[in-house]
């Protein structure tokens, strides 16, 4: 396959006035990084990670101009090592992927070898990342509070954020898998979306949101995907069963947890800390394995399509928490 002389990319850059643009361009080869693979990517996904690193967030990256996409997905055109071959279908996700290493809103990336997965043959290059970083990180929710002994016969699940790109997708595994799922959401319209992904019940941002100042709620949850954090985290660790388990995933709502030790001394749930970002490639290849089989879900209510010219629009709408669901972004248009 030859490599062409430019492609085109989203290209975030600073101003002298301190602000930042984003701007479609065409970018050479050489501008990338140094790396073992070169892959043309045919779509990619949007995370609120990419809007925050597109929006100037030197939290999330620290140089610019810079090139956001922390997903990607695409065909291997060359190859340094022997891990991969020309033509191999592969997915990038975590690691220092699209926050300070050139990402996929690109249509070519340059990364280590270590960073790529191969997709499993039941698996399109498109549905990858309709899944995603966000569908790795619901799966590796589920094996986590399944290997803690969560079962179908176990009782209610709560998945915070259930609109979410995380919450969505683990509310439609969950309910596939058999699972009792409350759904929790702040978005009274979306109840008719949520059902239809497989929730039980739902339940307002509210209700999963204590404020009493309680140390212990009645017990409720045998396991918990959260993917919001801050007190709606501290009031599913407090209404969480005896010797349940509560992932946590995600901080939309606040980075900080204020919680006692009653839930873990008393009740004995443990709080399981889920990262998909620096993962052994084991679990990472065992968690694709389950999406691309018995854990794949129907992504055609879940997933939205857009070019590389529609993401302007989707990262405002992100940033505002505006999205359903998940966004794909075709590199091939």
């Amino acid at each position: 396959m030859a490599l062409p002389q430019t492609f085109k990319a989203l290209v975030v850059s600073e101003t002298a006035e301190k602000t930042f643009v984003r701007e479609i361009k065409q970018r050479s080869l050489s501008d990338l990084p140094a790396g073992e693979l070169i892959i043309e990517v045919k779509y990619s996904s949007l995370n609120y990670k990419d809007a925050l690193s597109a929006s100037g967030n030197k939290g999330v990256t620290r140089k610019y101009p810079h090139t956001p996409g922390i997903d990607a997905a695409g065909i291997v055109v060359t190859s340094t090592t022997k891990m991969f071959s020309a033509g191999d279908q592969v997915t990038v996700t975590g690691f220092d992927f699209g926050m300070n290493t050139s990402g996929g809103f690109g249509q070519y990336i340059s990364v280590p070898a270590l960073w790529a997965t191969k997709v499993p043959p039941s698996l399109s290059l498109r549905d990858s990342m309709g899944y995603g970083t966000a569908g790795l990180t619901a799966a590796l929710c589920l094996i986590r509070l399944m290997a803690s002994g969560l079962t179908k016969e176990s009782g209610e699940v709560l998945v915070t954020g259930a609109t979410g790109g995380v919450g969505s997708l683990a509310v439609a595994m969950l309910a596939k898998l058999g699972f009792n799922v409350v759904a929790a959401t702040g978005k009274e319209g979306e109840k008719d979306f949520l059902t239809g992904l497989g929730a039980k019940a739902i339940i307002s941002r509210d209700e999963a949101n204590d404020t009493s100042g309680r140390p212990l709620q009645k017990e409720r949850w045998a396991g918990v995907v959260d993917t919001v954090g801050g007190n709606i985290l501290a009031t599913a660790l407090k209404t969480a069963k005896y010797g349940s388990s509560v992932a946590a995933c995600g901080n939309a709502m606040s980075v900080d947890l204020n919680i006692n030790v009653f839930p873990f001394i008393l009740r004995g749930v443990s709080l399981l800390g889920v990262d998909s970002v620096q993962i052994p490639m084991r679990a990472r290849q065992m968690a694709w394995t389950k999406l691309a089989g018995e854990w794949g879900v129907d992504l055609s209510t879940i997933v939205k399509e857009v070019a590389l010219e529609g993401l302007e629009a989707e990262i405002e709408k992100i940033l505002k928490g505006g999205v359903r669901g998940r966004v794909v972004v075709d590199l091939s248009r």
